[in-house]
């Protein structure tokens, strides 16, 4: 049997995709889209709020050549959710970003209230060659505002090519470690370090995964994720910065 929707429900959803499109326009920088899940009961029949987790990255968290759905942030939530997790996740990757860039946009994200910030930045600093020092003031300026907001940090490790020279390569990668000790987070070393060197797992620029790629980078963060959407959740919502370290 056919179902006929009446003009009066055509219209009235016209009007809300209007209203929904004016609210964008007027709420800041646009970013890019978020997936939600259906709550998850608890045992005592309660409904658990789904864990914020907020993805700050550039292209490869972007997934630049690639569907929305396959880049790793997305990979990532999927793969929480047949976890039997209840999570949300923002992909905020922008192509081209830099930490400089990351920190300017870190407080209009922090206003969606995320449980976790996962911080995947750094790689297009070094590739310009940019000093260490103003990289490492970028990342733990974003790291500290993020956990004044109240949220958990995860940082991702980066590398840079070996024709960078091994002071600077060692050096850029010792800025993540530094960070990571200092202020109390948790760290994924290495993050692109497996992927970066397999061609068969990055795309023909040499720079950006491929569908399986990106998959295989999900499964490297998965762990460390988990591990803090367990904590987050037995916490009962949004965390704070006691004990966070």
């Amino acid at each position: 049997m056919r179902r006929f929707i009446s003009t009066r429900r055509i219209r009235a959803a016209a009007v809300t995709s209007v209203l929904v499109l004016l609210s964008w326009a007027c709420s800041g920088p646009p970013e890019p889209s978020e997936t939600s899940v259906v709550p998850m009961a608890t045992p005592d029949g309660a409904v658990a709020e789904d864990v914020r987790i907020v993805v700050l990255g550039n292209s490869i968290a972007a997934g630049l050549g690639l569907p929305e759905d396959q880049a790793f942030p997305a990979v990532l939530e999927q793969q929480l959710i047949d976890a039997g997790h209840s999570v949300r996740v923002v992909n905020a990757g922008v192509s081209g970003d830099t930490s400089a860039g990351g920190l300017r946009r870190i407080e209009w994200l922090l206003q969606q209230n995320p449980d976790l910030v996962v911080v995947e930045l750094g790689g297009n600093d070094a590739l310009r060659g940019q000093p260490l020092e103003a990289i490492e003031g970028n990342l733990r300026g974003i790291v500290r505002k993020t956990r004044a907001a109240g949220a958990r940090v995860l940082l991702l490790g980066m590398d840079v090519p070996t024709n960078y020279g091994p002071d600077y390569g060692e050096g850029f990668a010792a800025v993540y470690d530094r960070i990571a000790a200092d202020e109390g987070v948790e760290l994924v070393p290495g993050f692109m370090r497996e992927v970066g060197v397999a061609p068969d797992l990055m795309q023909p620029d040499g720079l950006h995964p491929t569908a399986k790629g990106q998959q295989k980078l999900a499964e490297q963060v998965f762990p460390a994720v988990e591990a803090l959407v367990v904590e987050i959740a037995g916490q009962g919502g949004t965390s704070t910065d006691e004990g966070n370290g």
